[in-house]
């Protein structure tokens, strides 16, 4: 059965935090929340986490797996950005927005678009997520929390627990998260196109 942690959500606990971060450097998978939906995340280079993460939500090997990054500096290391796409990432980060670019090279094979090459990558603005990134010093690897044949994320820490606590090493409960996942915006052009409509208003760079 997975640990459990409550970890408030606005002022986050540094010792807890350390344990999410030597959990997911252990090679553990770990349920956190972000300013969209409650997501699942592990380190970049564990490539059996990842291998984890696939059955547990029935991901094919062309499902754009999602950086979580701590700020737009550690976003161009992992991506290709060009001014007019900076522009843009700069007026939308932090947020709940994920943008899709071509990946660099400092990006593992194994997480890109197997025919595009992209990536999918993100700046939360959340507290708890933020403090896990510091701490980890790289990108998670991370997607939306959305167990298959299901249309809407989980919502409750505790019903994660009892449904998928044999699957996960570890549940952060940072109380209530969204139920509308991240706006999509293919910036793969520079010109930001709209995948997907979600939480985050992109009206200002898409007018």
């Amino acid at each position: 059965m997975s640990d459990y942690l409550e970890i408030h959500p606005d002022n986050p606990n540094p010792r807890l935090v350390r344990r999410v971060v030597d959990a997911l450097r252990a090679g553990a998978i770990v349920v956190y929340p972000t300013d969209s939906t409650y997501a699942v995340g592990c380190h970049l280079g564990d490539k059996s986490a990842l291998e984890r993460i696939r059955r547990l939500r029935e991901l094919s090997d062309k499902h754009n797996f999602t950086l979580m990054c701590s700020d737009l500096s550690e976003l161009a290391v992992y991506a290709q950005v060009n001014n007019s796409a900076f522009r843009t990432l700069k007026a939308l980060t932090p947020g709940p927005f994920t943008f899709v670019l071509k990946a660099s090279p400092e990006v593992p094979r194994r997480l890109m678009h197997p025919k595009r090459r992209t990536i999918g990558l993100r700046v939360p603005d959340n507290a708890i997520a933020l403090a896990i990134l510091a701490e980890m010093g790289e990108p998670l690897m991370t997607t939306s929390l959305i167990l298959p044949g299901d249309d809407a994320p989980l919502l409750d820490p505790y019903e994660m627990k009892e449904l998928i606590g044999k699957q996960v090493d570890l549940i952060v409960d940072g109380g209530s998260c969204s139920d509308t996942p991240t706006t999509m915006l293919d910036l793969t052009e520079g010109v930001p196109v709209l995948m997907r409509a979600g939480r985050g208003d992109a009206s200002e760079v898409l007018a």
